[in-house]
């Protein structure tokens, strides 16, 4: 697909931009909890006064949103600069990312400045697997596409392998969310492990399939993570215990459960939203919604 603007009225345009919503309301309602007035909202269960603002999670998915309704592709070239020329330094970026992202602005090609974090290794933050879900809702009737445009998307700023299997992994979470149909929590958890390469994030998914018989999120996160690490390992499994135990849930019960344990809450509530908000059931509460930040203008004109 190629035109002067996003196309949000075809099948895929309006799953990816659902995805693209739900994130953001996930996002900002995550960060309300780091701020101290509403720490009590936290253990209570009330919402935040709004407005709710969004991060960096919410900035960078809007950019891969962008990429896949205009091109129906990702080309990695044209999201790194989308990322550059949109990095708004007070949503939050890691400091590995933002300094990335200014060297991108400056000139220096993507590929180089990624490889070379953290001493060759790349980054194995979560920072690739929570802007994806827009991608795997658009992409959902293509496993093949799914699972292979999500890799180049993280690698755009995240090259080491856990953080690309995690990205897969969420894109993948959210296409098969956004194909619909019943499907049972340990199944959906073991259909996205199916479509990782061996290692850390897939036996992490297989874990939290295990941990399904823990009914309080808080006792998930104690095994799986909650994100306070940063690590794509960290973060994904946890989330993606949350949305299978929250498919035939509503999308506001799932994020509190997202926040629940602490840690990365943003990050954590964002993949949720993102991968929830690929599906029919996925609607935001209007009342969420109103208290969130509007979408940048810039993603959808």
């Amino acid at each position: 697909m190629t035109s002067s603007s996003p196309d949000p009225a075809s099948a895929a345009g309006r799953r990816a931009l659902s995805s693209l919503s739900a994130l953001a309301v996930g996002d900002a309602f995550g960060s309300q909890f780091f701020v101290p007035d509403n720490r009590f909202r936290h253990r209570a269960r009330e919402l935040p006064p709004g407005p709710w603002e969004w991060t960096d999670d919410t900035e960078m998915a809007a950019s891969v949103y962008r990429e896949v309704v205009l091109h129906a592709d990702v080309d990695p070239d044209r999201l790194a600069a989308s990322f550059a020329a949109h990095h708004d330094f007070d949503r939050g970026y890691g400091p590995s990312t933002g300094r990335l992202l200014r060297l991108v602005r400056e000139g220096a090609d993507h590929r180089g400045a990624a490889a070379e974090l953290f001493d060759g290794a790349g980054s194995w933050g979560n920072g690739a697997a929570m802007r994806v879900a827009p991608l795997g809702a658009f992409f959902a009737d293509d496993m093949a596409a799914v699972t292979r445009l999500a890799a180049v998307s993280a690698r755009v700023t995240h090259v080491h392998p856990e953080a690309v299997d995690g990205a897969v992994a969420v894109a993948v979470a959210a296409a098969l969310v956004a194909r619909g149909g019943a499907v049972a929590p340990g199944t959906f958890l073991q259909e996205v492990a199916a479509r990782l390469p061996p290692g850390a994030l897939r036996d992490g998914l297989r874990a939290a399939r295990a941990l399904l018989i823990v009914p309080e999120p808080v006792g998930a996160a104690h095994r799986l993570g909650n994100g306070s690490r940063v690590r794509a390992l960290d973060t994904v499994p946890f989330a993606l215990w949350v949305v299978a135990k929250h498919l035939r849930g509503s999308l506001e019960s799932a994020l509190w459960a997202a926040v629940a344990p602490g840690g990365d809450m943003d990050t954590v509530a964002a993949i949720v939203g993102g991968i929830l908000g690929s599906g029919s059931a996925g609607a935001v509460d209007p009342e969420w919604a109103g208290r969130t930040e509007a979408l940048p203008g810039w993603a959808l004109g």
